[in-house]
């Protein structure tokens, strides 16, 4: 998830500097959603990856 976000966070950049701004504000708001669930699911499986299921 955080390499998906990264790649549409360099679209948002790319799509700025050549003046596309519906295009970078899109990309922009993607890579964000995208950043926020990867870091929950990140933290998650965190918290849960110690425990190990009961027998």
């Amino acid at each position: 998830m955080i390499g998906w976000a990264a790649i549409f966070f360099i679209i948002a950049i790319v799509a700025g500097l050549l003046g596309f701004s519906g295009i970078a504000g899109a990309a922009v708001n993607i890579a964000w959603i995208l950043f926020v669930v990867g870091l929950v699911l990140a933290v998650f499986f965190l918290v849960l990856g110690g425990r190990r299921p009961p027998v």
